[in-house]
């Protein structure tokens, strides 16, 4: 009886949000992937031209140079953000006093806007930088350093918080059972912690994987890819060749597809492998 109702409800629920998603985001999408192989200035004079625009934008050594430098950023920022939110998850958790205080000053910084975080960290560090005589945008390693920075304070408290709640969903008798029978800490961090927080370990990689490649206004506040387009990263390539060059429309919108589709594979990539963790686990 409830299925049926569920079913003959269904539509009445799901159908304004198909709706919602199939123009906000189907059809400018698929819009979007269209006008990839086209050369335009505006949607209405598009003109076909096949596959030019993405061969144009894989001989772009701009494009290559910020991919390179978007997948060596994403791969230490992931791995930086989520060590030391589970790191300060498992010792948040313990009997530290003023837990709910620290909580609450690691995650303030995820409530800041992208532009102002770049701007407030372009004045620390050009603050200590300009001390011996540079300036973040002085070489493009201060640029790599400050993004890494950057990200870790504003993304570390937010998976804190998700690896907070996963170990809180661990049942204390299995922990309790763990230490009468004379489990080490890194044993029980090894074989129980770990394994039963993989589901939110499968969120937080998501997250972090995802905002690390599509990082934007950081970017753009903090270095706008300076020195010499050394510090640009794939999401302000695609701004400023389809802004900031005449004609190249067409090739900043093959860029945004090829984008997608690296990030899309990744992603799934991740998730099946984590998910099929969560199973053995």
């Amino acid at each position: 009886m409830e299925s049926k109702q569920i079913r003959k409800y269904f539509p009445v629920f799901a159908l304004p949000t198909l709706i919602v998603f199939t123009l906000i985001f189907l059809i400018p999408f698929l819009a979007g992937i269209y006008l990839s192989f086209t050369s335009f200035t505006t949607v209405t004079d598009a003109t076909f031209v096949g596959i030019e625009n993405y061969i144009t934008a894989f001989s772009d050594s701009d494009f290559i140079r910020a991919f390179v430098f978007t997948l060596a950023f994403a791969i230490l920022s992931v791995i930086s953000i989520n060590v030391i939110a589970f790191a300060l998850a498992l010792l948040l958790t313990g009997k530290l006093k003023g837990t709910n205080f620290f909580r609450t000053v690691f995650f303030m910084p995820n409530l800041i806007g992208g532009i102002v975080l770049g701007y407030i960290w372009q004045l620390i560090i050009n603050g200590v930088l300009l001390r011996y005589g540079y300036s973040i945008t002085s070489d493009a390693k201060f640029g790599f350093i400050g993004l890494l920075v950057l990200m870790n304070w504003q993304m570390i408290g937010y998976m804190m918080i998700i690896y907070i709640a996963g170990i809180q969903n661990i049942p204390t008798s299995i922990l309790e059972a763990a230490k009468v029978d004379g489990a080490s800490y890194s044993t029980t961090l090894r074989r129980i912690i770990i394994p039963s927080v993989m589901p939110s370990i499968t969120i937080c990689l998501f997250l972090t994987i995802t905002n690390s490649f599509k990082l934007f206004d950081q970017n753009l506040a903090l270095t706008a890819g300076a020195p010499a387009k050394q510090t640009q990263m794939l999401a302000l390539d695609i701004y400023n060749t389809f802004y900031g060059r005449s004609g190249y429309e067409g090739v900043g919108q093959a860029k945004a597809v090829i984008f997608f589709i690296v990030v899309a594979l990744i992603s799934l990539l991740q998730l099946y492998f984590t998910k099929k963790k969560e199973n053995e686990a």
